[in-house]
């Protein structure tokens, strides 16, 4: 990871910081646009940090709709998505409702605010499950975190959210400083499909050639006999004790 710079708001408009901020090309115009944006949300830095490159800059997290930096304000360090200047989408309006309607479960990190072109969120300040669960052989922690995961997909599914990604899960399931799973980026989440996100989640973790569903079954074993019978009885009747069946079939020795 490469060191961490941070910059005030007044020098965004330098490169390689504007063709960031404004990702993946910048204009004056989008940037004056861009930091108004910022400073009334009250951001007073950007970080530009994490495993991911952007540009020259390194940056927490980068997809086909937005990017994701760091954020200083008066309230500490957040989590900013930037819609990208070559998205489809038109705002960040869909992603900032989305969050506040799982947030109601429970569920996604905090929302704190957004414009048009920013979401302002709860920075998560762990990495990916995958890293997680490479370092933690504890059958008991492993458990618990995937019956968290596997409850927050049940009340995701409850609501009828699609979060759309969980079968690919890696970069969507981020461990917190306290060892708690997050699910996050709801850029994809539709309340028209049909909502599968514990279907969806089980095929990550326990089924096909995943490094994730790999480390899992060292820990736990093999799912034992039942399993796939209880995910089939769950993907056709959605209700709580087809849930607390299969969940237990999932978190039990194998």
């Amino acid at each position: 990871m490469r060191t961490p710079v941070v910059i005030t708001l007044d020098r965004l408009a330098e490169e390689p910081y504007a063709s960031v901020i404004c990702y993946p090309s910048s204009t004056p115009e989008e940037i004056r646009i861009r930091m108004d944006e910022l400073r009334s949300l009250g951001v007073k830095e950007i970080e530009f940090s994490g495993d991911v490159p952007a540009l020259s800059l390194s940056v927490l997290g980068k997809g086909h709709g937005g990017v994701v930096v760091a954020a200083h304000t008066a309230d500490g360090r957040m989590a900013l998505k930037l819609r990208r200047t070559d998205s489809s989408r038109g705002s960040m309006e869909h992603e900032a409702e989305t969050l506040v309607k799982v947030n109601s479960v429970g569920v996604g990190p905090r929302f704190v605010a957004a414009t048009e072109r920013f979401l302002l969120m709860q920075l998560i300040p762990g990495g990916p499950i995958d890293a997680w669960l490479t370092v933690r052989s504890g059958k008991e922690a492993v458990r618990r975190v995937l019956e968290d995961i596997l409850e927050q997909c049940w009340r995701l599914d409850t609501i009828g959210s699609d979060h759309g990604e969980l079968r690919r899960a890696s970069k969507h399931i981020l461990m917190d400083g306290a060892d708690m799973p997050v699910i996050v980026d709801f850029e994809t989440v539709s309340q028209k499909r049909n909502a599968s996100n514990v279907t969806s989640v089980c095929q990550f973790l326990f089924q096909g050639n995943s490094e994730t569903r790999e480390v899992i079954e060292t820990i736990l074993g093999r799912r034992g006999e039942g399993f796939m019978d209880a995910l089939r009885r769950y993907r056709h009747g959605m209700d709580r004790r087809n849930f607390d069946d299969l969940l237990k079939r999932c978190i039990a020795d194998g």
